[in-house]
This record gives structure tokens, C-alpha cells and sequence, in this order.
């Protein structure tokens, strides 16, 4: 009863055009001075405590970096670095738009933020090439969202605070926390490459269909010029993923050193951008950050009275009880999920969802850090169908394309997306290889 109301309440809001932030808020408020003897300190606490986390400072920092390169023609030089290597394979510059999309990825955490990066130099290039333009925002649009799976990844970070300091019963009894976020990282980094590999491999068979045009063969020595060109922005990707494996330092600091780095190649390495330039993109960055935070604040709250109110638990005895096993529940989450990416974006599903989900998913024996991954690989299809999809609003602001259009262009991309969700969902080991290889679980 008492998650009915709760709910419920929490959709009436949000139907009144509400920003969820805020309908969180007044839901969580309602509830407890209403119907619990929770007094209002409690409440001043929660807010204080639940965004005084290590991990949440990484959130900024990304967006920072992210901030940097976009602006720093960091991308141009990945875009051609990305040509150089595929370009000359049927539909050239969409094979190097996905490669571009993988490699930018790798160094900003945001999916948006690698959309405007990429799409913005390359689909101009593409039509004017003779590329028709539905080909081309289906490609950007579908590959931007691997800025969330490859690592470093906003979204991880989300659902490693949404869930820190868990620590609920296995299906044994035992005690199992949650999962961290270099675990989560590490985790992200096979699953990022197959389906960027997936996506290009879409591309291609696409573009040899109907006879797309290629770009010529780049010499060797063309392609070490475009690598050298690109080197200072690839280095960041040793520098982050490797920082955080060899324990250098953790996944917060390699935020912080990512926006440093990022800074210094933008202003003093390639010279793409001014220091005049750069309080408009500290401003920029801290309205995002502010942003999140305070959508991180009110979900801490919300995740508190869930708590209080023991509907995870309850939820988990209930499924438990009716004999469902994990198989049934990881197909129920799924389409839980994705619709709720039909009117809700990333962050506030991570951030509500993930809290209520994890103990059940752990009584049922799923791997916390498995179920990290999917939940991601969930955001990442729900960033590329209407009517929420960011990625489709980032993209038709490029293409001056209708959302409708979009959806329409996207749809072959965004089919091999939910096959390969299948293949996330119900084969953990694509997940959890490499953190067990390396001895992180």
C-alpha cells in the first residue's frame, strides 16, 4: 500500500510536467510528514550526507574534461585519426564515425557530450561526401551512446552511488555489497568494445548494400601522421583506465586528473581554445554538475524512505516467494527499464531504480556488478528512442531532422543495441571476465 501511494504520487507529479528532480522531493516530503513519525532533521541529514560521498566528486570532474575536449578539437583530430584506419572500408566515414564515437567514449563519460563532439564535424562531412543523412544520424546518434558503457562513464558513477553503502543477503544468507566504481569500469570495457564492434559491423553491412561511398586508402605514413596528431587525447585513455587497474590512484582522482589533463592539451598543447575561453566552460560545466547533483540529493532522499519504508525487501521476499528466478526478473527489469526511457532520462532512473532493484537482484544471485552493466546498457537504448531519448534531441539540433525521422533512422542501429542487451542480460561472463581476470572480484 504504503509503495503504491508513493509511486503513485510520484507519477502524478511528474504527468503535471514537474522536473522529476523536484517531484522527487515532494514525494519523499509528503510521504514522511504525513504518514511516518520521521522528524524533519532526519530529513536535513539525509540531504547533507547523501551527496557527501567520494565518488560523487568524480561526476563534475568528468564533466569537465568532457567540457574540454569537446571544445578542444580533441574530436576533430580522433575523427581523423578514425578515418585514416577504416575510412577506406564500405561506408568510410560512418565506420569512422563509430570508431570516433568509441575513442571519444573512452575520454569524456557522456554520451551527449560525444554526439555533439563527433556529430557536429562529421555528418556535414558525410552528406557532402553523398551519404544520404538518415545514414549518417543513425550512425552518430546510436555510436554517441557508447560515451555512457565505455569507460569513464557518468552513469557508472550514478549507480555506484545509488547503491554504495548496500549491503544486503545473497541467496545463501550471506552478506554481498555493492558494487564499486572501478569494478564497474573495468566491467564496462569488453562490453563497450563489442558493441562498438556490433554497431560498425551494422554500418558496414548497411553501407555495402546500397553501395556507400569509401574513402581512399590511407598510405602508412599518412596514418602515423594522424595518430601522432591524435596521441595527446588517446593518452588519456592509458592514463585513466591504466591509473585506475595498476591502483595509481581511484576512479575520482582519475576524474580530477582527466579535467586537468584535458585542460592543459586544449589551452597549451594543440591550441584550440583560449584562456578567454575558458570560465565559459568552467560556468558550463558547473550549471551540469549543479544540475545532477541536485537530482543525486533528492534520489538520496527517495532511496531513504524506500529503505525506511522496507519495499526493496519486501519485494525481494515477495519474488522469492512466488518462485521467480533470476532469469524471469532480469527479463522484468529490462522492459521496466526501457520503459521507463520512454519519459525519464538517465540519471533519474539510475538514481531511483537501481536502489529498489539491487538487493532483489542480489537474493536472486545476480552479480551486483553484472547488473551495473545492464542497467547501463539499458540507459544507453533508452538515450536513442523518442520521446526522451537524449541522444535524438542532441542529434536533430545537429541534422535539423524531426524527432520522427530520426527514430525511423536510427531503428537498424538501435535493433542490434537491444540484441546485444540480450546477450549482456543473459551471459554474464561477457561482463565479468575481465574484473576476474584482473583479480576485482
Amino acid at each position: 500500500m504504503n509503495a503504491a501511494l508513493i509511486f503513485g504520487g510520484l507519477i502524478a507529479l511528474m504527468l503535471t510536467g514537474m522536473p522529476i528532480s523536484i517531484a522527487l522531493g515532494l514525494t519523499v516530503l509528503t510521504f514522511l510528514f504525513t504518514m511516518t513519525q520521521v522528524p524533519i532533521d532526519t530529513v536535513a541529514l539525509k540531504l547533507f550526507t547523501g551527496i557527501e560521498k567520494f565518488e560523487i566528486m568524480a561526476i563534475p570532474f568528468f564533466i569537465l574534461a568532457g567540457n574540454f575536449l569537446t571544445h578542444g578539437g580533441v574530436a576533430r583530430r580522433m575523427i581523423r585519426f578514425a578515418s585514416a584506419m577504416v575510412g577506406h572500408w564500405y561506408g568510410g566515414l560512418g565506420l569512422a564515425g563509430v570508431m570516433a564515437c568509441a575513442l571519444f567514449a573512452a575520454v569524456s563519460g557522456s554520451s551527449p557530450a560525444t554526439v555533439v563532439a563527433i556529430g557536429a564535424i562529421i555528418l556535414p562531412a558525410m552528406v557532402k561526401q553523398g551519404f544520404p543523412p538518415r545514414f549518417g544520424a543513425g550512425v552518430i546518434t546510436t555510436s554517441g551512446a557508447l560515451g555512457i558503457l565505455i569507460p569513464p562513464s557518468i552513469v557508472m558513477v550514478m549507480y555506484s552511488v545509488a547503491t554504495s553503502g548496500m549491503i544486503v543477503e545473497g541467496p545463501t544468507g550471506e552478506k554481498v555489497s555493492s558494487a564499486s566504481v572501478g569494478q564497474l569500469f573495468i566491467a564496462g570495457v569488453i562490453p563497450g568494445l563489442i558493441l562498438a564492434t556490433l554497431l560498425g559491423a551494422t554500418t558496414w553491412y548497411r553501407a555495402w548494400k546500397n553501395d556507400y561511398p569509401r574513402l581512399p586508402k590511407a598510405s602508412f605514413a599518412e596514418r602515423m601522421k594522424a595518430l601522432r596528431e591524435a596521441f595527446w587525447g588517446l593518452a588519456l585513455i592509458v592514463i585513466v583506465i591504466g591509473g585506475i587497474y595498476t591502483g595509481a590512484f581511484t576512479p575520482t582522482e582519475a576524474a580530477a586528473m582527466s579535467a586537468v589533463y584535458a585542460f592543459v592539451i586544449a589551452v597549451f598543447v594543440y591550441k584550440d581554445m583560449t584562456l578567454k575561453e575558458v570560465p565559459k566552460v568552467l560556468l558550463n560545466s558547473a550549471n551540469m554538475s549543479a544540475m545532477l547533483l541536485y537530482i543525486i540529493t533528492n534520489a538520496v532522499l527517495f532511496s531513504f524512505l524506500m529503505t525506511h519504508e522496507n519495499i526493496p525487501q519486501a519485494l525481494s521476499a515477495w519474488m522469492v516467494d512466488q518462485g521467480l528466478g533470476w532469469w524471469t526478473f532480469l527479463l522484468f527489469v529490462n522492459i521496466l527499464l526501457l520503459m521507463a526511457g520512454n519519459f525519464m532520462e538517465p540519471s533519474s532512473i539510475v538514481l531511483i531504480m537501481a536502489p529498489i532493484l539491487f538487493p532483489v537482484a542480489v537474493k536472486l544471485g545476480i552479480d551486483p556488478v553484472h547488473f551495473g552493466i545492464m542497467i547501463v546498457v539499458n540507459m544507453e537504448v533508452g538515450m536513442c528512442h523518442p520521446p526522451v531519448g537524449l541522444n535524438l534531441y542532441v542529434a536533430s539540433g545537429i541534422t535539423k531532422m524531426g524527432i520522427t525521422e530520426l527514430t525511423v533512422a536510427v531503428m537498424p542501429w538501435l535493433l542490434t543495441m537491444l540484441g546485444f542487451l540480450v546477450l549482456i542480460t543473459y551471459v554474464p561472463e561477457v561482463t565479468l571476465f575481465l574484473p576476474r581476470m584482473l583479480g576485482m572480484l
